[in-house]
């Protein structure tokens, strides 16, 4: 809520110090708005289109009028700056709150320092990022601020009164404030503004000075006018503001010289593949970089909470091809990238976590294009080609990728960080770290082994013989991914079976792993090799259709193209045994993993106690399954599964806490969780199994997908909160589903 002040003068009625005045004014943020300049032609105008309440020559003729609630905006060129503050150090009290708007923040907080010899708490620096080529106070607009973003750089003696007044009519005028120290603002702006400035002019001045510049100038087309259309801007602000700001201009003015006369060596070369790996680089990079913000790198930044409301009852049914397997995507990208030559990958999984293993790649200096309809080509760099990124690797909600990379980025030459959003950065990461620094390896991790996680290079690892306390796939595919790089045999052995798709791909580049039994083992130093891969469709999300359609009387789909991996089919067994109606048709072999067209159709099913070596092979699937438990006959009982209170949410307490909610019978155990099936007390003709009610999904995909299928057997609509998670693992999740027979809608929040 904006705090309204009682007199605001702009000193300086260019764009922006008219249009903050003019809207100030207009939306009645303060008493009286007094404008200063120094041409009479200004002011004149500024009194004619109602910018100002009132004008005046010099500053002093109001200065004594100040006082507490009063707020003075300097809107002079950068500059001219330092004249305006020795002009006022002597007239203003020190209630009155002082800020600017110039785009440069060093030089000013400098100036202000040096007259007033320290800094005043009166003071608040600000930088408005708005504007257009127009200038003047002709060119006023009284939204130009409205949805655009204010930086404030407050300093450590900035009174929070002041600074409160100064947030308060920026957000008053539609502004959106955001806080950021002096010298990330210089150095952000010289990077995003300045220097874009700076080649816009240089380009422009030297095309008018060939010969042919009329001919360039009449047939340039879109893209040379969107780029130079800033080189329109005023010549004496942008003059101003190079020259105070050209330390931080100068050392990124340096960084691109250095890459263009890289990327001109790379053309003098022919080297194509340098070329595109630019410009797929750059090419993501400007797609995305909405999305970098708020550590968000591949994600669309979410500004609203997403909620499912499911209408009750229904059945599926028809032909459907479920998005692909996730697991394998993963693993693609990984391997794709540390291959000799070009692997191209179909069938990629374009969710929000295969995104971040990929950009996790780029950022490594891998060339990746795509992915467009599934399709990602990935220029292999070789096992030992990877680069330093830039920055941390932020990870998002994919504890596969973190755990994964921990393991391939061991052994790099380079420092690295891995960091995710605040779902996984309190996941555990020891399970990895532990085997890791047994191979050599040196890793720190924030309290309790949770990310992020900072991998030191430069480290040559020792193979070892892991024995895993607990079945995870994710942990034995990260020991032997490491065991790439060991100078001797790593191998593994595991409790029971999990998912094989690490094994089975890096056979499939032509690294020769072993494997007999619980033991899978690889000797480092060899090579892979790029090849072809089609990613089945993921049997974790065809899981929900599956249990839709065991659930759902009268419902009969086949999924199409699904990916039945030895290691991955627990669903399937366990679904089988509680009676439900399973077949699977055109069985097939693709890339090494085999593939099957599921028919399901509905069947009343029966709980069982689900076999313990099961477990491991149906970890993801369980959230669904309780689904399709608390829909059987009689009890259904799970054990050994203390896995799943660790994954994206305590999985066994979420769904507990849900299927509750709705009327269900259920007690969690600390390994696992009793079901007890059957309708809902006071049955009616329809066979209902949940009443309606809202459960919180935990910020959990599996959990949120799993409630959506209830619907089908709800008495009332099911309202499942905090479902955004759900692009992680399933895009259009929503759509697919109600084509097929669900009834979803979204609700935002």
């Amino acid at each position: 809520m904006s705090q309204k002040i009682n007199r605001l003068v702009v000193i300086g009625l260019g764009l922006i110090g008219s249009s903050l005045a003019k809207a100030a004014r207009d939306r009645g943020l303060c008493n009286e708005v007094i404008g200063s300049s120094r041409s009479p032609e200004t002011l004149v105008k500024a009194i004619s289109n109602g910018v100002v309440d009132r004008v005046v020559d010099q500053i002093e003729d109001v200065a004594n009028e100040l006082g507490e609630g009063d707020v003075v905006v300097i809107g002079v060129p950068t500059l001219t700056v330092p004249t305006i503050v020795r002009q006022l150090q002597p007239l203003l009290a020190d209630t009155v709150t002082i800020t600017d708007v110039a785009s440069v923040k060093g030089s000013v907080v400098d100036t202000v320092a040096e007259v007033y010899g320290q800094i005043p708490r009166q003071f608040v620096p600000g930088h408005p990022i708005a504007g257009s080529e127009k200038s003047g106070v002709d060119a006023v607009n009284s939204t130009l601020f409205d949805d655009h973003r204010v930086i404030l750089t407050p300093l450590p003696e900035t009174g929070a009164d002041h600074l409160h007044r100064v947030k308060s009519l920026w957000q008053g005028v539609g502004a959106v404030v955001t806080d950021m120290s002096v010298a990330d603002h210089d150095e952000i702006l010289a990077a995003t503004s300045h220097l874009p400035h700076l080649l816009a002019y240089a380009l422009v001045d030297t095309l008018s000075n060939m010969r042919e510049n009329q001919e360039i100038f009449r047939y340039a087309a879109g893209g040379f006018r969107d780029f130079t259309r800033i080189a329109a801007s005023d010549p004496l602000m942008w003059h101003d503001i190079i020259v105070a700001n050209d330390k931080a201009v100068l050392s990124v003015l340096n960084q691109l010289t250095d890459h263009i006369e890289s990327l001109k060596q790379a053309i003098v070369a022919s080297d194509s593949e340098k070329l595109l790996g630019v410009f797929t680089r750059a090419s993501e990079a400007r797609n995305h970089f909405t999305k970098m913000l708020e550590n968000k790198a591949y994600l669309e930044p979410m500004t609203q909470t997403i909620d499912y409301r499911v209408t009750p009852g229904g059945k599926v049914s028809g032909e459907i091809r479920i998005p692909g397997d996730k697991s394998i995507s993963h693993r693609s990208i990984m391997l794709g990238s540390l291959a000799k030559g070009v692997t191209e990958v179909t069938g990629f999984l374009e969710g929000e976590d295969s995104l971040a293993t990929l950009q996790a790649f780029r950022d490594m200096g891998v060339v990746i294009e795509g992915p467009v309809d599934g399709r990602v080509v990935i220029h292999g760099v070789g096992i030992n080609g990877l680069k330093a990124p830039a920055g941390p690797l932020y990870l998002g909600n994919s504890g596969t990728s973190m755990r994964l990379l921990s393991g391939l980025l061991a052994a790099q030459s380079f420092d690295v960080e891995l960091t995710g959003d605040e779902s996984l950065s309190k996941r555990p990461m020891e399970r990895v770290a532990a085997p890791l620094r047994q191979m050599g390896a040196v890793i720190e991790t924030e309290e309790g082994g949770r990310p992020p996680l900072r991998i030191k290079g430069g480290q040559q690892l020792r193979g070892i013989d892991y024995v895993l306390p607990m079945a995870s796939a994710q942990v034995k595919s990260c020991v032997l991914l490491a065991g790439l790089y060991a100078d001797d045999k790593t191998s593994t052995t595991e409790p029971a079976p999990t998912r094989d798709h690490t094994e089975r791909m890096l056979s499939g580049f032509g690294y020769q792993v072993n494997r007999q039994g619980a033991v899978a083992d690889l000797t480092g130093g060899g090579e892979l090799v790029a090849t072809n891969i089609d990613v089945p469709a993921d049997i974790s999300s065809a899981t929900f259709y599956m249990v839709a359609a065991a659930i759902a009387p009268g419902s009969d789909i086949t999924l199409l193209h699904v990916g039945i991996n030895p290691t991955r089919i627990g669903v399937i067994n366990i679904l089988q045994m509680m009676g439900a109606d399973i077949q699977l048709l055109n069985q097939a072999e693709v890339g090494g993993e085999p593939v099957a067209d599921i028919r399901i159709r509905y069947a009343p099913l029966h709980g069982i106690n689900i076999p313990e070596d099961q477990v491991p092979l149906a970890i993801d699937e369980f959230p669904a399954l309780f689904v399709a438990a608390a829909c059987a006959e009689g009890q259904t009982v799970l054990t050994g599964a203390e896995e799943l209170r660790v994954k994206e949410s305590d999985r066994i307490q979420a769904m507990a806490d849900g299927l509750q909610t709705l009327g269900v019978d259920v007690k969690p155990t600390p390994d696992g969780i009793v079901i007890q099936g059957g309708a809902i007390q006071g049955e009616d003709i329809q066979g209902n199994i949940f009443g309606g009610g809202t459960v919180d999904s935990e910020d959990d995909h599996r959990i949120a997908m799993s409630f959506a299928v209830a619907g089908l057997r709800a008495k009332d609509s099911i309202v499942i909160k905090n479902c955004n998670n759900v692009a992680t693992s399933f895009p259009g999740f929503v759509a697919l589903a109600n084509q097929a027979g669900l009834k979803i809608v979204e609700e935002k929040r």
